[in-house]
């Protein structure tokens, strides 16, 4: 499935959904944590008036342009999402109190995960995509919360919102819009195309 000549393939990612989409594809890749500060972004871009969708784009090349500076050479992907419910983003719960608050928050009401996806290399970006997947939580019992709490635990701390639609988190929602990779944070066929387009997979 990998062309003899590829250039390396880098993602500059520590998410390991994002490792184990790439990997079930068949995809060559290695890992390099690219530790930009998402937080100072983020501060930056809503103090300029940016969207969900420019910031998950800003991130995501912010990311590739970091390490693709450590791998000359390489094809460096960078990723990232942002969870937008009506104007408000969510990041990753920092503990289940938080992980908690965020379900109650979103429960009943749709939102959106802001998804974007580049490539970079030797400094260049060359390819981006963005896709905006629209989730509907269904309303609930605080019973039904608890209980999905006590069953995923510290699972709800490693993904926006405190869900995982690879899990038990599937049934928080009673409607899903929108690719399933990009869901998990990696636009995956679009990046397929791109990487047959430069000689990384076979066409």
């Amino acid at each position: 499935m990998t062309m003899p000549e590829a250039p390396p393939l880098v993602l500059a990612s520590a998410s390991p959904t994002r490792g184990q989409l790439l990997a079930a594809a068949g995809v060559p890749f290695s890992t390099v944590v690219s530790a930009v500060d998402e937080d100072e972004i983020k501060h930056s871009m809503r103090a300029a008036g940016a969207d969900s969708a420019t910031t998950a784009d800003a991130l995501a090349e912010a990311k590739a342009m970091r390490v693709s500076r450590k791998v000359p050479g390489a094809l460096v992907i960078g990723a990232d999402q942002i969870l937008d419910c009506a104007g408000v983003w969510f990041d990753k719960p920092p503990d289940l109190d938080h992980a908690r608050a965020h379900l109650v928050a979103l429960r009943g009401r749709e939102h959106r995960l802001a998804t974007a996806v580049c490539v970079v290399r030797d400094g260049q970006r060359l390819w981006h995509h963005r896709e905006a997947p629209r989730l509907t939580m269904r309303a609930f019992s605080d019973a039904f919360l608890d209980a999905y709490i006590a069953l995923e635990g510290r699972a709800m701390l490693v993904s926006v919102g405190g869900y995982r639609l690879e899990g038990p988190g599937v049934q928080l929602f009673s409607t899903i819009a929108g690719d399933h990779s990009a869901i998990l944070g990696l636009p995956l066929l679009p990046l397929l195309e791109f990487l047959r387009g430069h000689g990384v997979v076979e066409r």
